[in-house]
């Protein structure tokens, strides 16, 4: 319907504007600061990125309640991943927010966001730009696994702060005498976050061949 097409346009554009401050604000900041800058990524947008990953949730909601049409278990994988690393990981361990890794791993992110939601807006008002669909369908395939990587990363970086401090590891006391090591929980993750890479990726192909195939752009273009 239109009201619910306007929606997930004002969505995509509320997403698209968030995620292209974060993108425009790193780079401006690399070419003025340098190397400086890299150190202060989390302290300078990471507000906007967990705001910007918290609406992210809502696309779930979009796909259970059938006003989008895409894929829910790749989605969903794709969401919780970044969730997962950047308030759990991220943002509970001060000493990880300074590290190199988390620059990258922004950056990664907003890349993939700019180009998705700015095709997301156009397609919901009917406009198909080849270039831009093969960028949103093709730019993905090579940068999620390199997305997939910045994040083991810097869940191995964080694992030496999870042992010393503790945090969201649980001991129970008698009589359940059980308890919770949180890294081993996180080497666990590292399992699926890989697992969970070759079926996204699997994925990724199949939309690419879908979007992008000669029918598929001969009727977009009439």
């Amino acid at each position: 319907s239109f009201t619910m097409n306007l929606y997930l346009f004002v969505y995509d554009l509320m997403q698209f504007c968030g995620h292209s401050w974060i993108f425009t604000n790193m780079i401006i900041r690399f070419m003025t600061f340098g190397k400086d800058s890299l150190a202060d990524t989390f302290y300078s947008i990471g507000l906007v990125m967990r705001v910007c990953q918290l609406l992210s949730i809502l696309e779930i909601l979009h796909i259970l309640t059938g006003i989008d049409k895409s894929r829910l278990l790749p989605r969903f994988l794709q969401i919780t991943e970044r969730i997962i690393v950047l308030f759990v990981v991220i943002n509970s361990q001060e000493e990880v927010q300074g590290k190199y890794v988390v620059c990258v791993l922004f950056f990664l992110w907003n890349l993939l966001d700019v180009i998705r939601y700015t095709y997301n807006m156009l397609a919901r008002m009917g406009i198909y730009y080849l270039p831009l669909t093969w960028l949103n369908f093709s730019l993905c395939i090579p940068l999620y696994p390199l997305s997939v990587l910045a994040k083991a990363f810097a869940i191995c970086v964080s694992l030496p702060y999870f042992e010393s401090f503790g945090t969201y590891s649980i001991k129970l006391p008698f009589p359940f005498a059980f308890s919770i090591y949180f890294p081993y929980v996180l080497k666990m993750y590292l399992l699926v976050l890989f697992a969970g890479m070759c079926f996204i990726i699997q994925n990724l192909f199949s939309e690419r061949k879908a979007h992008l195939g000669t029918s598929n752009i001969k009727n977009k273009r009439s």
